[in-house]
């Protein structure tokens, strides 16, 4: 299922992006960047390829597991539980450090809940804004503190500011309370110095079912409200968001690989279990001594 919000009045600052109607004639025709020219290593996969990779290490079990075998299962099931976030994030350019998430287990409350028992579709939107304001924060108290008047100058309606043109979320699957999220950022594209406009993608990632609950892609404005159109990408903004790209980019490569080897050691331990000639489940036995 899929909504697309455009929020055409001024918002308050305090909380998320200013938002204002852009006139029909100041916008351009968007034409996003293709993600199949440089897709992740997990593109391909199923969205619950880590769940499915614990089932088949359970499967593996079942059929019983040499020592080495079974402490192999071990490291591979405490590296997905320890970096589930960015095996799923990361693989996909999101960064995930303390000072690049938007929204850290942020915990789903029983007032968030429609008449169905699941999240509002609307307060998918609301962890998004949430997070894409403290996404920019991050920037002027500690990725760029020398220029925190500027970035703290983004999200008001004075100057040169930051602007919700569209926002699109596409539901995964219905969270239901008691849950956490964990919401990330991403630049879809690198920016150059006359870039007035660009897209984040956003992923919102359920803490308890350790996947995507929803994605969301938004469409960000640069305005200058004084001369009341679009303007160009500041300097110090276009070098940090640069240097934002390329992270995200080492980040993909980085962790994509590493879902990649999880997923070949899984296949290994397959062929010594239940995936080998004569294989038997282990069933266990009433008599510890036949």
């Amino acid at each position: 299922m899929r909504s697309r919000l455009v929020r055409p009045v001024l918002a308050v600052p305090t909380r998320i992006l200013c938002q204002t109607r852009i006139p029909h004639c100041q916008r351009a025709a968007y034409s996003s960047t293709s993600q199949k020219n440089n897709e992740s290593a997990t593109a391909s996969l199923n969205p619950r390829w880590l769940s499915e990779l614990k089932t088949r290490i359970g499967k593996c079990i079942l059929f019983g597991l040499q020592p080495e075998q079974t402490k192999e299962a071990g490291l591979i099931l405490q590296e997905m539980a320890t970096d589930w976030r960015e095996l799923i994030g990361g693989s996909e350019g999101f960064l995930t450090g303390k000072n690049r998430r938007g929204l850290y287990r942020q915990e789903v409350v029983w007032g968030e809940m429609d008449s169905m028992g699941h999240v509002n579709n609307v307060t998918y939107n609301r962890y998004a804004e949430s997070a894409r304001i403290n996404w920019a924060v991050n920037f002027a108290n500690a990725l760029d503190p020398a220029h925190k008047p500027e970035w703290s100058q983004l999200w008001t309606p004075s100057g040169v500011g930051l602007i919700l043109r569209s926002i699109r979320t596409d539901f995964k699957f219905p969270m239901k309370w008691p849950d956490h999220v964990t919401v990330l950022h991403k630049l879809r594209s690198q920016p150059t110095p006359d870039t007035s406009h660009f897209i984040l993608d956003v992923l919102i990632l359920s803490e308890l079912h350790q996947r995507p609950a929803a994605r969301c892609m938004e469409d960000i404005v640069v305005y200058d409200y004084r001369k009341g159109k679009k303007a160009p990408m500041r300097p110090f903004m276009v070098e940090k968001f640069r240097e934002t790209f390329e992270l995200q980019e080492k980040a993909k490569q980085k962790y994509g690989a590493r879902v990649l080897d999880l997923i070949s050691r899984v296949r290994t331990l397959e062929k010594g279990s239940w995936d080998r000639p004569n294989a038997k489940e282990n069933m266990g036995s009433a008599n510890p001594n036949p």
